[in-house]
């Protein structure tokens, strides 16, 4: 019986001990979106779209950082189509985001 005892004070000592581990949460961070002048941009990114984008022109420009991350977002437009270019720090192409539909 003292066994029995014994074992059911160590498994409790055990359950008390894992519940006092500190819980901890993770929060989104968000990133920061700052509007930069056209004329800002790097040349690389610039260079890139007159290369890759012939006959579009840049309509606005946004720099995001996340997370110590500099990433350039730069829409550009060409009649009635409009294209949003991710480009890094380096003014590297990253990707071409999907177009997101206007809500009436």
């Amino acid at each position: 019986m003292k066994k029995v005892i014994v074992v059911l004070v160590l498994v409790m000592a055990v359950l008390a001990v894992n519940a006092q581990v500190p819980v901890t949460t993770t929060t989104k961070e968000v990133p920061v979106r700052t509007t930069i002048l056209v004329a800002d941009l790097q040349k690389a990114i610039t260079d890139n779209i007159e290369t890759d984008y012939v006959g579009y022109t840049i309509k606005e420009a946004t720099k995001v950082v996340k997370k110590d991350i500099v990433k350039y977002e730069v829409v550009v437009v060409k009649d009635d189509m409009t294209e949003t270019l991710v480009y890094d720090n380096e003014g590297k192409f990253i990707k071409k985001l999907l177009p997101v539909e206007e809500k009436l």
